[in-house]
């Protein structure tokens, strides 16, 4: 993995379930993670390895999801052997409302931005 987060970064994400009472919109998105087309935006981490955020395959907006992947997972994955995942050390932390891959993906409830640019997204489900 380039750029891989410190750990004091990583103790800074809120444990898994901590932000289930938290509107998608208002949880924090502490670490994106993105290789390609692929993104993968980070709310929680049980400090082991299984984060949960909104990950985007592919450039695959339609089935764009909030889910659970591991760090493990993230750090193994290689592209001809040696283009790896990247940690995105710029990133500062920002409620999902406002990350525009997150809206473009309709992981949060339509947004006013979002139709002034001719879309219209509708809300996923979090499955607790």
């Amino acid at each position: 993995m380039w750029n891989s987060p410190t750990k004091e970064a990583l103790a800074k994400i809120p444990a898994l379930y901590d932000t289930e009472h938290i509107t998608a919109e208002d949880k924090i998105v502490h670490c994106h993670f993105f290789i390609g087309g692929c993104h993968w935006l980070i709310v929680e981490f049980d400090q082991v390895d299984t984060m949960f955020g909104f990950c985007i395959l592919n450039n695959d907006f339609e089935m764009a999801e909030w889910g659970y992947v591991g760090f493990g997972d993230l750090k193994r994955i290689k592209i001809q052997g040696y283009i790896e995942v990247e940690f995105d050390c710029y990133w500062k932390p920002t409620p999902a409302g406002e990350v525009e891959l997150i809206r473009k993906g309709g992981g949060i409830v339509s947004d006013p931005r979002d139709e002034a640019n001719g879309g219209t997204w509708t809300w996923h489900t979090l499955q607790n």
